[in-house]
């Protein structure tokens, strides 16, 4: 396996430390929404994680919830509650999309309010190791006694200090130094320490939690491309000048969602919330978007893509629901080299496009080669296996589960024959064997191009709006008329 390390800036050999797998991934700000950003990251790292499971690792998955912060404060005050109210409200509703997405659950989902003591142990030995020292109340990191700080994010210490200012306030050393400890302001939450009563910085929560699960050196850190600086690259340099060793292995970081050019972020007010994503697509649809790119590309979201993508899964769907043909030509399908073809891509750098490229060729092959009485029972193993690497899960939505009524369907089938036959058409609707949905459902198909091709619009158009009554959409594609369920 091979993996792009943004600290080396190279695709590297994977080598995990021991046979399970330490992989920390930064989590939400709970103060409104998710939205598609995260469902973007988080999708991205649920399927790195499930494929190292595929490939034998045990993984231990830790992802924090950031539930003290500016932010939260500022929106908490605004609605007149307290940050605790706000905080658990966006945090179960993040957990609430995250299982809407089918986002496995991590192993562990440590709260920064819940990890003061650690905080405050780990911010004192920076202090007592020189790294850190206090001022005004509050506790700054000394950058300048890092070497190789600017390593993460590939730039030197000079060009950072150019746009680097001190806040009002702040009582620092050097521009270019941040915050471990916040003095308490009036009217926000704060905790007592050893240089007076505040809160944590931003960068301290996520390496406490993360040496504290996982130990000292993690396999994977994960995140997005906008927090290599200066979040990721301030967890790498108080760590490692806290323990003395090497803080990660493998930094991973996925492109941003861009929306009109743009980055979409809560604090710009362009986004789109997963919940309002999934009142219009199905999860599935939303997995195949973000999967359908490589996770270190930006991802560019528009209503046409993701109508697309439905329609992918629906094509997937189909593969599922299908009950499959008994084999009548002695031959099965094979499915190893597609096994082969999705191992190579997510192998190289979790490409997940040609992973899900592999997918969509394998059930396009399965229903060609039932057409040609092939067994495919061994490869529709293979395509769900494949599929649940994905994190798709290929349900039916709610309408979609109603059983479609075949005596309506045989009844528009008998009706629409008898009008045909009025305006002179000869139309056979007689079909051999037991007949069920697909095949009433192939007739009606069949009757309404014998239809259009005699010009009778009327009657094609009374087709297909009556079958929208049922829910079922009628779609001409240069392929030929095709049918599915409407949502």
């Amino acid at each position: 396996m091979k993996v792009t390390n943004t600290l080396s800036g190279k695709k590297e050999e994977f080598l995990p430390a021991g046979s399970e797998v330490r992989m920390y991934v930064c989590g939400v700000t709970p103060y409104s929404d998710a939205h598609l950003g995260h469902a973007m990251s988080y999708i991205i790292f649920d399927v790195v994680r499930r494929y190292l499971k595929f490939r034998g690792y045990k993984v231990k998955f830790v992802q924090n919830v950031t539930d003290i912060d500016d932010k939260i404060i500022d929106r908490a005050n605004k609605l007149g509650i307290s940050t605790r109210e706000l905080a658990e409200k966006f945090t179960q509703s993040y957990f609430e999309d995250m299982q809407s997405l089918n986002v496995a659950p991590a192993d562990v989902n440590p709260r920064a309010t819940q990890e003061i003591p650690g905080m405050l142990e780990m911010i004192k030995g920076l202090v007592d190791r020189g790294y850190a020292y206090p001022s005004g109340g509050s506790v700054y990191f000394r950058v300048r006694h890092v070497p190789d700080y600017g390593k993460l994010s590939h730039r030197t210490l000079d060009a950072m200090k150019a746009g680097a200012r001190i806040e009002p306030g702040e009582e620092k050393e050097d521009p270019m130094d941040f915050v471990l400890w916040k003095a308490a302001k009036p009217g926000e939450p704060s905790w007592d320490s050893p240089w007076g009563a505040g809160r944590p910085g931003w960068h301290i929560e996520c390496s406490v939690m993360s040496l504290k699960y996982l130990g000292n050196t993690l396999d994977i850190h994960g995140g997005g491309q906008d927090l290599v600086f200066p979040h990721h690259e301030n967890e790498m340099a108080q760590s490692e000048s806290y323990t003395g060793q090497p803080f990660v292995k493998y930094w991973m970081h996925n492109g941003l969602v861009q929306l009109g050019g743009e980055k979409m972020s809560k604090s710009l007010g362009n986004f789109m919330t997963i919940k309002d994503l999934l009142k219009k697509y199905s999860a599935d649809a939303i997995r195949i978007f973000v999967l359908s790119s490589h996770y270190r590309s930006p991802l560019t979201y528009s209503e046409e893509i993701l109508s697309a993508a439905e329609k992918g899964a629906d094509r997937l769907r189909q593969v599922i629901q299908s009950a499959g043909k008994a084999g009548k030509s002695g031959e099965s399908m094979n499915p190893e080299p597609y096994r082969q073809r999705f191992i190579e891509a997510m192998d190289d750098d979790f490409n997940s496009a040609q992973a899900v490229a592999v997918l969509f060729d394998l059930a396009r092959d399965i229903n060609h080669a039932e057409e040609t009485g092939m067994d495919t029972s061994q490869a529709r193993v293979a395509f769900k296996e494949l599929s649940e690497i994905l994190g798709l899960t290929l349900k039916l939505t709610e309408r979609e589960e109603t059983p479609l009524d075949i005596r309506q369907l045989e009844r528009l089938l008998a009706d629409t024959a008898e009008l045909a036959r009025e305006k002179g058409l000869t139309i056979d609707i007689a079909a051999g064997g037991a007949l069920d949905v697909n095949t009433v459902m192939d007739l009606l198909v069949s009757v309404r191009q014998h239809v259009r091709k005699a010009r009778q619009f009327q009657l094609a158009d009374n087709i297909r709006n009556k079958l929208a009554e049922l829910g079922i959409a009628i779609e001409d594609t240069p392929q030929g008329t095709v049918w599915k369920r409407r949502r």
